[in-house]
Parts: C-alpha cells; sequence; structure tokens
C-alpha cells in the first residue's frame, strides 16, 4: 500500500519561491554564510523534500521545494534567510511499512543536522505517520498535520569568540573523570541563581566550577545533552526522561538545559571549564533515536528515509531491537555513519569538547554479521584526525547477541570496566572467593586490556555510575526501591552486590553509621588507588542517596538532584576524596601507564609488584584460590624498571594493606633487611592501624597506604 498527501502551500508575508536558488549539496543541514542559507538534507527514497518556515510564535508561513537533487542529497539556498530562522521538512515518498518505507508529508521533520531546536514536543496523535486506533495499525496513513505539536529546527550563527582558549589537554595517565547530570548537579545549588539552575550557564557558574576543580578530578563527563524527547508515557504519570539516553537531534543541545537562546551558552560553559584545567566529556547516544519501534512517532529519520536511517528486521515492517528501545540505527550505511562522525566532529571543533562517552557502544560496532573491531564507525574513528585527540570511551556491551564486549575494542579506545565495579563491591561486601579477581582490577584488569600496545588507562574503573545503586545507598540497601518510577519495582537490576549493614535504608544506629562510612571509605580509596582510570560519580564524595532507586532515569526532582544543603554534613568525606586525588596526583607509581606484570628487575633484583599474606610471605596458587581468603598485601616497588626506562619521580616504594575481614588483622610488614621505615599515607578506618615494630595491626575491613623510607640511624 502506497499513499501520500497532495502538497500544501501556505503564503506569508514574506515569499521565498522566487528567490530560491538550487544551492550545494554540502554541507548537510542549513549552513548560513553571511548572505543566506543553504539547506541540504539526505534522503535515498524520497521523491520530494518541501522546506517549511515558521514564525517565532511557530506558525507555518511559507512552503517552498528543495529545487535540487544530487547524490541522494535534497538541496536549495534562501539568498535572504537568516539566523534565528525556524524550519522543517515534510518529505514525499511512498508510504509502505511492509517494505520499509513511512514517508507521510504531514508530519513536519526535525533536521537531523540542526545545530539548535526550539521547544519541545507535545505529545499527539497527528504525531503519529498511521492512524492511532484505525484497525490496521501501522499500516493505516494518518493525514494530519503534526507542525502545531512539533519543536522546530533553527538555523543558528556560528560565531563565537574563544580568544586565548585553554585546552586542558589532560593525559590519559593523570585523568580522573567525574560522572553528572548536568541538570541534577544544579538545581538545588544554593550559590546558583535560581533562573540559571539546571543550564548550562548554571554549570559554568564560577562557585560550581571552583568545587569540581577543589575534589582534584580532571575530567567532566555530562550525561546526555544533545536534543532529546520525554516519553509519552512518562509525562502521563508526572514523570519525564531525567537521563536523556533518547535523542532526536545530534548536533543540537537540550533546549531545557539552556536559560538563553544563543547556542554559545553551551561554549561558554566549555570556556570555563577548560579555564579551570577541567575537560568537557559528553555521555552521547548513536545507538538508537527517540523514534521508538514501528508504533512510534514519526519526527525525524523515520520521516526522513527510515529504510536508510534504521535497522530493519527480515519483515521490514519491523525494527532490529538491540538497543531494547525500540530500534537501531544503521551505522553500516555511510550516510548515516557520515551524520554520526560529522556530529563527533562538530561537537569536538564548534563546540571544543575534550572526549565522548559511547552509549551502548557494541551496537556502533556491529554489523550485519555481528560485532567487529574493524566495522566502519570503529574503523572511521580510528582514522580520524579530529578524533584521535579526544578521549574516546566505549560502554561495551547492548542486549543483542554477542553483545558483552568488554576489552575487544581497538587499541585508541578506552572502556567502561563493569568487572572492576562488582569486583570491588563483592569483596568489600565479604564474599567469598573474590580475592584473585580484586588484585586483578586493582592493577589494571590486564586481562582485559593487556594486547595490542593497550595501556591501564584503557580500563574506566567505577564504583557507582549514573546507573544503578549511588555509593551512600550500595552501603544502604540490600534491595532496590524503584517505586517511583510507576512500574511496581520491576525495572532496574536485582544483581546490586550491595549490602545495607544490619537495617534498610536510613538509619540511627551509630554502629552501623560508622561501618557505612568505611565502607564508603574502602571502595572510594579502591578506585583511586587502583591501575586504570578512575571515575566518580558526582555526589559519592559527600554520600548523596537516591532513597534506594537504582533506576532513576525519570526522577526529574529531588530524588536525583544533588542535596547540596545536606552536603556540610560529609565535609570529611569530601576531604577524604580530596586526599586520594592528591595521592594519585603526587604518586605516578599509582598511575602507570604500563601494566604490572610482577617481573624482576635485574638490576635491583626486585619485582614491580608482590603479592603478599598477611604472614609477609608470597601468596601460593593454593593461598589465591583459598575461598576464605580475604587479606591482601601489595608492594609496589617504583624502583624495578624491567623495560630499563627510568621515570623521574616514579621510583617510590608503596605498600597496599587490604583487610575485608569482620576482625582486626595483623600484618607483617616487609623490611628490606631493616633499611626502611613505613610511612601512613591514607588509611580508612576510624582509627590509624598501630604499627608494633615490624607488624601493623589492620581494623577490619579497612585499608592502609604506607610509603617506604629510608630506616633512621641510631
Amino acid at each position: 500500500m502506497s499513499k501520500s498527501a497532495p502538497p500544501r502551500r501556505i503564503t506569508g508575508t514574506t515569499s521565498h519561491s522566487n528567490s530560491l536558488r538550487e544551492g550545494l549539496p554540502f554541507p548537510l543541514g542549513a549552513t548560513w554564510d553571511g548572505l543566506g542559507v543553504n539547506f541540504a538534507l539526505f534522503s535515498a527514497h524520497a521523491t520530494k523534500v518541501e522546506l517549511c518556515l515558521f514564525d517565532d510564535e511557530g506558525n507555518e508561513t511559507e512552503r517552498v521545494t528543495l529545487p535540487e537533487y544530487t547524490d541522494e542529497i535534497w538541496h536549495g539556498y534562501l539568498p535572504d534567510a537568516r539566523p534565528g530562522q525556524l524550519y522543517g521538512y515534510r518529505v514525499h515518498g511512498p508510504y509502505e511499512p511492509e517494505a520499509g518505507h513511512r514517508f507521510n508529508p504531514n508530519k513536519l521533520l526535525l533536521d537531523p543536522y540542526a545545530k539548535q531546536i526550539i521547544g519541545e514536543l507535545t505529545w499527539h496523535d497527528a504525531l503519529f505517520g498511521y492512524t492511532i486506533g484505525h484497525p490496521d495499525g501501522d499500516l493505516s496513513f494518518d493525514g494530519r498535520d503534526s507542525a502545531p505539536y512539533m519543536p522546530k529546527s533553527r538555523v543558528i550563527d556560528p560565531a563565537f569568540t574563544w580568544g586565548n582558549h585553554y585546552w586542558p589537554g589532560v593525559p590519559w595517565d593523570r585523568a580522573i573523570i567525574y560522572e553528572a547530570h548536568l541538570r541534577g548537579y544544579t538545581m538545588l545549588h544554593p550559590q546558583v541563581p535560581e533562573p540559571l539552575r539546571g543550564t548550562f550557564a548554571g554549570f559554568a557558574h564560577q562557585p560550581v566550577v571552583d568545587y569540581i576543580r577543589s575534589l582534584g578530578v580532571t575530567s567532566v563527563e555530562l550525561m546526555p545533552i544533545h536534543a532529546f524527547i520525554d516519553d509519552k508515557h512518562l509525562l502521563e504519570v508526572g514523570l519525564r526522561n531525567y537521563w536523556g539516553y533518547n535523542t532526536i537531534g545530534f548536533f543540537a543541545p537540550h533546549p531545557r538545559y539552556m536559560a538563553t537562546s544563543a547556542i554559545a551558552e553551551f561554549k561558554e560553559m566549555v570556556a570555563h571549564l577548560h579555564d579551570a584545567g577541567l575537560e568537557v566529556i559528553l555521555d552521547v547516544v548513536y545507538n538508537h533515536t527517540a523514534e521508538g519501534n514501528h508504533l512510534g512517532p514519526t519526527l525525524s529519520l523515520r520521516g526522513i528515509d527510515n529504510a536508510t536511517y534504521y535497522r530493519l528486521a527480515d519483515e521490514r515492517r519491523y525494527y532490529i531491537n538491540d538497543t531494547g528501545t525500540g530500534n537501531t540505527l544503521n551505522l553500516s550505511h555511510p550516510r548515516v555513519l557520515q551524520m554520526v562522525m560529522d556530529s563527533l566532529r562538530y561537537w569536538a571543533t564548534d563546540m571544543r569538547v575534550d572526549g565522548f562517552r559511547f552509549d551502548l557502544a557494541t551496537i556502533l560496532g556491529r554489523e550485519s554479521h555481528g560485532f567487529d573491531q574493524g566495522g566502519g564507525f570503529l574503523d572511521a574513528c580510528r582514522q580520524d584526525p579530529i578524533l584521535g585527540r579526544v578521549k574516546l570511551i566505549a560502554e561495551p556491551w547492548d542486549i543483542g547477541p554477542g553483545g558483552y564486549q568488554a576489552g575487544k575494542f581497538l587499541p585508541g579506545w578506552a572502556e567502561w570496566n563493569d568487572r572492576f565495579r562488582d569486583a570491588t563491591r563483592a569483596f568489600w561486601r565479604g564474599d567469598e572467593g573474590w580475592l584473585p579477581d580484586f588484585a586483578t582490577r586493582l592493577t589494571g584488569s590486564a586481562d582485559l586490556f593487556d594486547q595490542r600496545g593497550r595501556r591501564p588507562n584503557a580500563s574506566i574503573n567505577f564504583v557507582t555510575a549514573h546507573d544503578g545503586f549511588t555509593l551512600n545507598d550500595l552501603v544502604s540497601y540490600n534491595t532496590k526501591h524503584n517505586e517511583a518510577n510507576r512500574e511496581n519495582n520491576r525495572d532496574g537490576t536485582d544483581n546490586n552486590l550491595s549490602w545495607n549493614h544490619g537495617e534498610e535504608g536510613y538509619t540511627d544506629n551509630p554502629d552501623i553509621r560508622a561501618l557505612r562510612q568505611r565502607q564508603m571509605r574502602n571502595m572510594l580509596a579502591t578506585l583511586l588507588l587502583s591501575q586504570g582510570t578512575p571515575m566518580l560519580l558526582a555526589g559519592d564524595e559527600f554520600a548523596r542517596t537516591q532513597g534506594g532507586n537504582n533506576n532513576a532515569y525519570c526522577q526529574d526532582n529531588n530524588v536525583t538532584w544533588l542535596d547540596w544543603p545536606a552536603a556540610g554534613e560529609q565535609r570529611a568525606l569530601t576531604d577524604f576524596v580530596r586526599r586520594l586525588t592528591r595521592l594519585r596526583r603526587d604518586y605516578p607509581l599509582l598511575r602507570r601507564s604500563r601494566f604490572l606484570q610482577g617481573l624482576v628487575d635485574e638490576e635491583f633484583g626486585i619485582r614491580d609488584v608482590t603479592w603478599l599474606t598477611q604472614h609477609g610471605r608470597e601468596f601460593t596458587e593454593a593461598q589465591w584460590h583459598n575461598p576464605d581468603e580475604r587479606c591482601l598485601a601489595m608492594l609496589l616497588d617504583g624502583r624495578a624498571k624491567p623495560t630499563g626506562i627510568k621515570r623521574p619521580g616514579a621510583d617510590t616504594t608503596l605498600l597496599l594493606l587490604i583487610n575485608g575481614h569482620f576482625e582486626d588483622v595483623d600484618f607483617v610488614l616487609p623490611n628490606d633487611a631493616g633499611k626502611q621505615e613505613w610511612r601512613l599515607l591514607i588509611n580508612t578506618a576510624g582509627d590509624p592501624p598501630v604499627i608494633h615494630a615490624e607488624h601493623a595491626t589492620v581494623p577490619a575491613r579497612s585499608l592502609a597506604l604506607y610509603r617506604a623510607r629510608a630506616a633512621k640511624t641510631r
């Protein structure tokens, strides 16, 4: 069945039809050159493309047909159009869902290359290409105009004076990532003016920047800031898509995050963060869009060229759903791949961001036969001269077949390491048999990443992230409490590896509260003293809670907003984090650029890492596999350089004592023939370990870091 609606022209006060020129097929999108605007849109299967112009109130003032079609690009040039012009497209072609085509020119479409999107979507049945409630379902055809309910694309002026702009250029071995939600970070911040809260301008406010810098982190990773849509079913129950993993515009910042109407607001935020030496990393979603499955709305790509932009099933009416969100972008097509690459380069150049974290990145490397290290997208990133200088971070899993690919990405990529998360949580909870895996994670997860010249910093170590419990909730709840999500607590994972330490949720019990504080310090110390790249979840440094909600994607409220007034009660924990980041900065041995191998340096007769039991002897194979073993001493000797390469300032000797038992444990300290003493650098117990001659008593469930120094002569 093929249907199409007749074209309709609306005449406004200004007519462009007589002045419309053919323009150029590049660059894609709406590009102002100082004299006019060139419009270019890719569609391989369209029969006609109409450009619709709107006034500032959202009224359609004129509709013109793009006059040229070159290499599957529809294009035209309006000599008197200027920045600020609102526009959208109506794309004609066959409406044949069973063949993969869903063209419907009654539906106003967002430009995939729009640099700015104005307004928010209003859910209405007219947004759907088919008639809601029709017996034929999505095979029916809806003739209503969707423009009154759609946000609009906007032509921008890209000019911005960066001045003496400073690029932080943080080396990977010095990076400490801080994952934050731009809106939630400032909504309750008392020093941010109310009109700026929840916006780029609010995040750029100097007290916010100064605080982040004071933590000792180097790189702010912002959760999705690309334009996204609030799901209809969430709005109907008074919720919103808070996290933003529902993109509809890969080039446009989300309208709700802008205090002004100028794109310069984002650039000013970047400039402020860069001036403080902080990198900006964006969490990006190129695996799917907000248009959902075959029953979803027609907002952009579906109406422009559904059969090209999305991966379709053998029955082409339906979508391959490796994302769990209804659709999957088809990065195997060169024009779709170009769109994603153009988007990345735009944010890296025009917007000057320093890196990207790719949501469900396995999908981006998935070809028709499955995940492929040499897939088109991964190859394109690897050779790109612009993307080659920014940080690329993969979330190495999706729900598709063979979706778990941790450690399988190419050199040049870093990856979220969920193995680190699980080992850290399970070990400190006291689970049996985790000691060998825990030791592997402490040393950079060589089992995953020591290949093809990759370095320990390829492992993005984390204990908590936006998805899951906060650190406070991890030590306060045995089970999730997601009732506020209105899904009967069925959403979110049940595999949290959490422990409430005796009572569920908040407690007045001083012993439980003290133990929870110690456990938070244990996991923060494990994170920041391990080899690899640490990622800290914003607010964990002051023990923020989400009330046990481990899937707060729809909670744009006090559940997720950082409680700054309460942060003052946890100054000791915040200061503890600052001490850890300072130690990591001051001791290169904690952030080596090479994997620890346990190899002997012939010059000194020592190893770069030695694993010792509490009795001061090296671990035997049987001890490693003893499920009851929960104590570990890790001796890092910076004098050992099996490669022969000397690195100034890296020749310190450090000793990390870890006691995962529920009781105090005496550790025999390495003595090196009585030539050294041990100076305590940091510990997680309320009282520091007591040193008795050659022994140190490490309190239950705690760790301590020491530095060797020459023994005093008597």
